[in-house]
């Protein structure tokens, strides 16, 4: 295997990297030198070129078919490498390649990245990841739902499979936003239930504005996110009559400066494998309800779990809002439990530090 010699720091290829990747250069700082295959060929924001990081300049294309010739210069591209880092499934062909290759070109330990459940879980897609992660040092999953696909559908051993949660800096949250900060303010004796779905115009979106026309005038709802396709949603405002009670203030770049406004925190529409959103409302101090499924009841704190809804049950979603709504003190004993439990399982420190020990040990060297 080629790589770092003497002083050197390891020198890693990331292949698709995502946010997270960016984040984890700037932890590792100069202990590790990087170089990065983008869709574009430019480094992801956040990242300037520097003596320990670039773009890649020349790698093999991502696309086509996964031929011998083609695979085989994926290959020869990871030699000068300590270790490949792959994100998601535009990234599987440089796992292939790592796979059919790493014996005959002493290639670099690789691990693997997944970050969303595949909707579609073909066969044919289930066996590829097969073959591809055959020869991988570690496949990292966020959650529960793809741990499973991963031992299950993929077939991977379970000392490959690591389940490493998104981390978060839950110091961040930690304190109550300023109710003028945000460019909707808070008012003295409002109270404010939030959510952040996916497409605020969505039929739980909905659902979430009929189950809130339940609560006391001082309650308001924020639905954040960019405001596309809501018709649906207005309709029901309307017919409501919650014009001043529902709010759309568009997309937020700082969420710390918004979640600790809210009271309650509702994630309407079914909880992916993993949702930063919802562990940033549990740093937040929040009580949460949000569907059962997607790893969400190992997510949330203990006091938190019997909130849940079954699927996107509106009847329940219309019982549980009011009766959390109601109880001050309930919504303070959840919030700090799902607080607590943040810092303790999701802090992005203790994430940094799962990766190190694993990319420590797939190169078999500290850094």
């Amino acid at each position: 295997m080629g790589g770092a010699k003497g002083d050197l720091a390891p020198h890693i290829l990331h292949v698709l990297p995502q946010r997270s990747s960016v984040e984890l250069i700037g932890a590792f700082g100069n202990r590790l030198r990087h170089t990065l295959v983008t869709e574009d060929g430019a480094l992801p924001v956040g990242l300037r070129q520097s003596a320990y990081l670039k773009a890649a300049s020349d790698f093999p294309s991502l696309v086509g078919l996964p031929l011998p010739g083609r695979m085989q210069k994926l290959a020869r591209a990871m030699t000068p490498f300590d270790l490949v880092l792959t994100h998601g499934p535009d990234a599987l062909d440089v796992a292939m390649a790592h796979t059919l290759f790493k014996d005959a070109m002493h290639l670099p330990p690789l691990v693997h990245h997944e970050y969303v459940p595949d909707r579609q879980r073909s066969l044919r897609r289930k066996w590829y990841r097969r073959f591809a992660l055959g020869k991988s040092s570690g496949v990292v999953v966020p959650g529960e739902q793809l741990e499973e696909a991963a031992l299950v559908d993929w077939q991977q051993p379970m000392g490959r499979v690591k389940r490493i949660s998104p981390g978060i800096d839950t110091k961040i949250f930690a304190n109550r936003p300023k109710k003028d900060g945000f460019r909707l303010i808070k008012h003295t004796g409002e109270k404010w239930v939030g959510a952040w779905p996916e497409n605020p115009g969505s039929p739980n979106s909905a659902a979430l504005v009929r189950a809130f026309a339940n609560l006391s005038e001082e309650w308001h709802l924020i639905l954040l996110g960019e405001r596309h396709d809501t018709g649906n949603v207005e309709t029901e405002i309307d017919r409501l009559g919650l014009n001043d009670r529902v709010h759309f203030p568009g997309a937020v770049k700082e969420p710390a400066r918004v979640l600790g406004l809210f009271d309650i925190f509702v994630e309407p529409d079914p909880v992916r494998d993993s949702s930063e959103r919802l562990v940033q409302a549990m740093a937040s101090g929040l009580p949460v309800i949000a569907s059962r499924g997607g790893g969400t009841e190992d997510t949330v704190a203990e006091p938190n779990r019997e909130w849940l809804l079954q699927g996107t049950s509106e009847s329940m979603l219309t019982a549980n809002l009011p009766a959390l709504a109601t109880d001050k003190d309930l919504r303070k004993v959840i919030g700090e439990a799902n607080r607590a439990r943040a810092v303790q399982e999701f802090d992005r420190e203790k994430a940094i530090a799962s990766y190190r020990r694993l990319y420590s040990s797939a190169m078999k060297r500290e850094f």
